[in-house]
């Protein structure tokens, strides 16, 4: 079968190429591939940033979707034909997470879905919204279920409450979305003035430009009445991670999610312990989170916001936009 497959780190290294089908276990299903969605760390993998000790050849992409074409002989939560979904955190099935549980993952440790079939555990999936194209729920795994995770489970989101997003990558729009659809006011943050328009339509109640107002926190600040944001989606870290810290409301949660800024931040101890802020960290989430919120996303009706579509064949230019940043979600689909 064809594969995309990472053969070394940097982008000239992915090639795509043919690669045998593993064999199907009893507990395993066969997947046929219509469609996977990029997230950073996808770029972090190719650029040897995310697992320096990756071992190659490796088939890249988590986000997958698709349709069950066989199944092994004690299969029993699935059966030909459904329509699923890959879960980020292989082995993290429910309850408190353990570091094992979100090792393994697709494209990294374990094969990954940027091919025409896909040979997984019945355990790692979870059945797609029927309301979605497959395109829709390929971007459901990461940037979904992390945002998910960070207003419904470490920190219950309540109605009135505000949340701030920075920039418009796949979890902030997610966030965004979720965040509206619960009942709270969102904060969008962006460079751009037309991304942040764009965040306005779904559903942003105000929005702040970061490169005319460098000092953002001071702006949410007003934005609250000085009373503070109830949850941040911190995306970037670095040195962004004392502005949130800055903007938190005392109690209120910062949910560092990404890296887009730098590996290493500093913050200020005393305004940690003044704002008795919880600082934490988020990988997306359980299978049984992944059903909750697929369920949450019906009853809402909430529909991702994928920014470019690419052929499988095309996929190194899909790769070449998520290292340009998108809106939303980029996602390549098989024919």
């Amino acid at each position: 079968m064809k594969a995309w497959v990472l053969e070394g780190f940097g982008l000239d290294n992915l090639k795509m190429v043919d690669v045998p089908m593993r064999e199907v276990g009893p507990h395993d299903v066969v997947v046929s591939v219509k469609a996977v969605s990029l997230n950073y760390r996808d770029k972090l993998l190719v650029d040897g940033l995310y697992n320096p000790d990756l071992r190659f050849p490796i088939t890249q992409v988590a986000d997958t979707a698709g349709e069950v074409v066989d199944a092994g002989a004690e299969v029993s939560r699935f059966r030909r034909g459904d329509r699923v979904i890959t879960n980020y955190a292989t082995r993290w099935i429910d309850g408190p997470t353990r570091v094992d549980d979100v090792v393994h993952t697709l494209g990294n440790t374990i094969p990954g879905g940027l091919a025409e079939y896909l040979v997984i555990n019945e355990e790692v999936l979870v059945h797609a919204p029927e309301y979605l194209t497959h395109e829709e729920a390929s971007t459901l795994p990461v940037a979904a279920l992390t945002a998910w995770h960070a207003l419904t489970v470490k920190r219950q989101l309540a109605p009135g409450e505000t949340v701030l997003v920075q920039g418009t990558g796949g979890v902030s729009i997610f966030g965004l979305q979720l965040a509206s659809a619960l009942g709270a006011k969102v904060i969008a943050t962006s460079s751009s003035d037309d991304k942040l328009q764009r965040a306005r339509r779904l559903g942003a109640h105000q929005t702040i430009n970061y490169v005319r107002t460098p000092e953002w926190h001071t702006e949410a600040l007003r934005l609250t009445s000085q009373q503070g944001v109830d949850n941040i989606l911190e995306v970037a870290a670095g040195k962004t991670l004392r502005q949130s810290l800055e903007a938190i409301k005392p109690g209120g949660q910062i949910s560092v999610i990404g890296v887009l800024d730098g590996f290493v931040s500093e913050i200020p101890i005393f305004t940690l312990l003044q704002k008795q802020a919880s600082i934490v960290g988020m990988v997306t989430g359980s299978r049984r989170m992944f059903e909750e919120m697929n369920a949450a996303l019906a009853n809402f009706q909430i529909h991702p916001v994928i920014d470019a579509v690419y052929w499988f064949e095309d996929a190194r230019q899909a790769y070449d936009h998520l290292y340009r940043g998108a809106f939303g979600k980029i996602v390549i689909k098989l024919r």
